[in-house]
């Protein structure tokens, strides 16, 4: 799959098929969209093509009123974004720098400049609650009107929908503030989690007697925040148990920076640099600050018995 970071309206690409989104999660909403994109890009001869924006539109305007408490959450950091849509058959991918630029073009001329001369494409696939342009003025039946005159075919999906509704990003954040995870992966068609790089922290873990693998957290407005039992993939053949903590370590005053920080049982070989998938499965507690030290490892002690009690309750092996 190739992956653009920006257009230019000046140099338009080969004729496609397109779908446009945020595709937050890559849910199984989107997935349906996505088939159908594959399905007519097949039957056209043209590349399957996906045009999303980065940041959110909404975050945009968030950080740039500053109410970034407005801003949805992120379900799905643009390089995992990236990696589902792939795994969606999709042949290309087209992120938009969404700024002033961007946020400025009338409904009209994102048709003209982006759709037409940009991403030159011949048929288009939206959801129903699709909105384009200044002010989000830009509806479905402009976008047909649209396609009649410049020439492109314009389908609209109708809303997907499952036995509890429909299926959309806004319902997988709820559920994930909820820490409902089993409704998380039936939406997402797969358990959450998070990957990344493990980078070297200040090894305040290790002196603590609980070392930890430690993934930076780069994404707006990450939705979990607390301790959580959780799975690790990506060191093993079979995913390895562990605890996790995502937040700021609020005990710890010298780190500022959302992390994500996994302490595998009974793991202690070294995985700088290792790329790992950290699958959540439940929640703990949220994050607190605790008066000292001590404190704070008889905390993550009681964690770690939590966890091996789970992971026996569930045939997970560990050690004693």
């Amino acid at each position: 799959m190739k992956v653009f970071r920006g257009f230019s309206y000046n140099s338009p690409h080969d004729p496609c098929a397109l779908a446009i989104g945020n595709f937050d999660g890559v849910h199984k909403g989107h997935m349906v969209l996505l088939a159908r994109l594959r399905e007519a890009a097949d039957r056209l001869h043209l590349p399957a093509t996906v045009l999303t924006f980065n940041p959110h539109p909404r975050q945009y305007f968030a950080l740039k009123t500053g109410t970034m408490a407005h801003a949805p959450a992120t379900i799905t950091p643009l390089r995992e974004k990236i990696q589902a849509l792939s795994r969606c058959h999709i042949d290309q991918v087209m992120i938009a720098r969404f700024n002033n630029t961007t946020a400025g073009l009338s409904s009209e001329e994102f048709i003209e400049k982006i759709l037409v001369k940009a991403l030159n494409v011949k048929w288009l696939i939206i959801g129903e609650n699709f909105r384009f342009g200044k002010g989000r003025t830009g509806t479905t039946d402009e976008l047909k009107k649209a396609g009649e005159r410049y020439g492109f075919h314009v389908e609209v999906l109708p809303a997907v929908k499952d036995e509890n509704g429909r299926i959309s990003s806004s319902c997988i954040r709820k559920a994930l503030e909820e820490s409902d995870f089993e409704t998380v992966a039936t939406l997402l068609g797969k358990p959450y989690a998070i990957s990344g790089h493990v980078v070297h922290g200040d090894k305040i873990g290790r002196n603590l007697g609980f070392p930890t693998a430690n993934v930076p957290i780069r994404h707006y407005n990450p939705i979990l925040s607390g301790v959580f039992i959780t799975r690790v993939h990506g060191l093993s053949e079979n995913p390895l148990p562990s605890v996790s903590m995502i937040g700021v370590r609020p005990t710890i005053e010298s780190n500022r920076h959302m992390m994500l920080e996994t302490h595998i049982l009974d793991f202690d070989r070294s995985c700088y640099g290792s790329l790992i998938q950290v699958e959540f499965l439940k929640k703990l507690r949220d994050n607190q600050k605790f008066p000292d030290l001590e404190t704070l490892t008889a905390a993550i002690q009681n964690d770690v018995n939590i966890a091996r009690s789970y992971f026996a309750k569930h045939k997970t092996p560990v050690k004693n």
